[in-house]
C-alpha cells in the first residue's frame, strides 16, 4: 500500500456505461412500487439491479426522494432510482387506480409503503389485489407493523433508530446517545425485504403455491440486528453501556489518533491477532502479561491496553503505520473520507464506485450491484427515470393510444416531465 491518504486529484474513477442489453437473473419479474422514500427504493433497486421490471407508480408530485438534492441535483433519486420506470398516475382518481389494478396481473410483486390503512381507504387493500392476481406478493413497509399499538404512530427511520435500542449503545458512555448519519433502519428493512420478496415469490412459483403478504416494519429488522440484547439483559441485569469505537466482546479494538493527526481503525478480535499486535508494536512481553493474557483479560483491562497501543500509534504517520502492521498481517486501516475512498486503488480496480452516463451531469458516481453473483450478475442497465417518462409505454399495455393519453394529461389523472413530451 503506497498512498494510504490519496487527494481528489489521484487516481480518477473509470467510466462505464449503461449495460442497456443486459438481464438478469429477475428478468420477466415485474415489481409496481408504490413507496416513497429509502426502505422501498432500497429494496427495488436491488430488484431492479438482478432483472426485475420495476415501476415506480409516482404521483404527480413525484416520490419524495425527486425533492432530496445536493446544489439542485436529486442525487438519491439518480442512484436510488437506477433501472426503474416511472409511471405518474394520481391515484385520488378512480381512473387511475383503475388503470393501476389492471397492470397487477402482469405483476408479480407490489409494493407500498403508506401508513397502515391507508391503502384500504384507497379501495386497493391486499385482498382486492390478491383477487386480481393470486400470486401476487404483496410488500407493505411501515415505521411499527401493521397492527399493535404503535401501528399508527409516524415511524420514521430515525425514532426508530432511537427505540429499537440502537442510539442506546452507539456513542460513549460519557456524552449522548448517538443516531446513525445514514438511513439505516430504511436500509436494513429495504435489505431484509428485497430477501422476503424474492422468499415469498419462490413460495407463489410453487405448484399449488399463492401469493402473500409480507408485513415489514422498520422496526423488527434493526431490533434483530442487534442481536442478543435481551437475553443478554435477562442473564446479567445489566444495560449494555456505550464504549465509542471500542467492543463489548473483544479488545483490542478501536480508532487510535496517528501522529500527523489522521486515524486507524485496529482489531484484535482473535488471539493470534491480538498477539500479531502485540509483536507489531515491538510489546511481544505482553502476550504473557497477566492482564492481556486471554479475551477476558483484555476487556477487562481495556484502557491501559488502549493505552499502550495508543501510545505507539501516536509517535507515527498514518501511511508508515499501515505500512508496518500490513507487513505484520495485522487487522488495521486508514479512517477514509468519502474523497479517499473515490481514489482509493482497490475501489477502483473492483469498480465498487464508477462514473455512469447522467442526463444531466454528464457523468455520476454510483456504487456497483451488490452483491455479485458469477453465474448471473446483476447490472446498471439505464439512468433514474424523468416523472412518467413511461407512462406512453405502460399505459399502452392497457389499450390507451395516444388521444386517450392525452385526455388522461389533460384531466390531472396522468402527468409527466416535460421531458418525456
Amino acid at each position: 500500500m503506497t498512498d494510504v491518504s490519496p487527494s481528489i486529484a489521484g487516481s480518477a474513477l473509470r467510466c462505464r456505461n449503461f449495460d442497456a442489453e443486459a438481464s438478469g437473473p429477475l428478468e420477466g419479474v415485474r415489481v409496481l412500487d408504490l413507496s416513497r422514500l429509502f426502505a422501498g427504493n432500497v429494496l427495488t433497486q436491488m430488484l431492479g439491479d438482478f432483472g426485475a421490471e420495476v415501476i415506480k407508480v409516482e404521483p404527480p408530485t413525484g416520490d419524495t426522494l425527486r425533492g432530496w438534492k445536493v446544489n439542485g441535483v436529486s442525487t438519491h433519486w439518480k442512484v436510488y432510482a437506477r433501472n426503474k420506470k416511472s409511471l405518474c398516475l394520481d391515484l385520488r382518481s378512480a381512473q387511475a387506480k383503475a388503470m393501476l389494478l389492471a397492470l397487477v396481473p402482469s405483476a408479480g410483486v407490489l409494493i407500498e409503503s403508506f401508513r397502515p390503512g391507508v391503502l384500504e381507504q384507497m379501495g386497493l387493500s391486499p385482498d382486492v389485489l390478491l383477487a386480481r392476481n393470486p400470486k401476487l406478493v404483496v410488500v407493505r413497509i411501515s415505521g411499527w407493523g401493521q397492527d399493535g399499538p404503535y401501528h399508527q404512530r409516524p415511524g420514521f427511520g430515525t425514532v426508530i433508530e432511537g427505540m429499537s435500542g440502537f442510539a442506546a449503545i452507539n456513542g460513549f458512555a460519557d456524552r449522548e446517545p448517538v443516531l446513525p448519519p445514514m438511513y439505516l433502519a430504511d436500509g436494513v428493512a429495504g435489505l431484509y425485504g428485497a430477501s422476503a420478496a424474492l422468499i415469498a415469490l419462490r413460495e407463489a412459483e410453487r405448484e399449488g403455491g399463492r401469493g402473500q403478504v409480507i408485513d415489514l416494519p422498520l422496526y423488527d429488522p434493526l431490533f434483530g440486528l442487534l442481536g442478543p440484547q435481551a437475553a443478554n439483559y435477562r442473564l446479567t441485569g445489566k444495560l449494555r453501556p456505550r464504549t465509542g469505537s471500542r467492543s463489548n466482546n473483544s479488545a483490542p479494538r478501536n480508532t487510535y489518533r496517528c501522529r500527523d493527526g489522521k486515524y486507524v481503525s485496529l482489531s484484535g478480535s482473535t488471539q493470534s491477532m491480538a498477539e500479531r499486535i502485540f509483536r507489531a508494536i515491538g510489546r511481544p512481553d505482553l502476550i504473557e502479561d497477566p492482564r492481556f493474557r486471554t479475551n477476558a483479560d483484555r476487556l477487562k483491562n481495556v484502557e491501559a491496553l488502549d493505552a499502550l497501543i495508543g501510545g505507539y500509534i501516536a509517535e507515527r504517520d498514518l501511511a508508515d503505520l499501515v505500512v508496518q502492521m500490513e507487513a505484520a498481517e495485522v487487522t488495521v486501516g486508514p479512517i477514509y473520507d468519502i474523497a479517499q475512498i473515490m481514489d482509493d486503488p482497490h475501489v477502483v480496480e473492483r469498480e465498487i464506485l464508477a462514473d455512469y452516463p447522467d442526463p444531466e451531469l454528464g457523468a455520476l458516481p454510483m456504487h456497483h450491484v451488490v452483491p455479485r453473483l458469477e453465474g448471473t450478475p446483476g447490472s446498471i442497465r439505464a439512468a433514474a427515470p424523468s416523472l412518467g417518462q413511461h407512462n406512453r409505454s405502460l399505459l399502452a399495455e392497457l389499450g390507451i393510444d395516444e388521444a386517450a393519453y392525452a385526455d388522461l394529461l389533460a384531466a390531472g389523472v396522468a402527468f409527466e416531465d416535460e421531458r418525456c413530451a
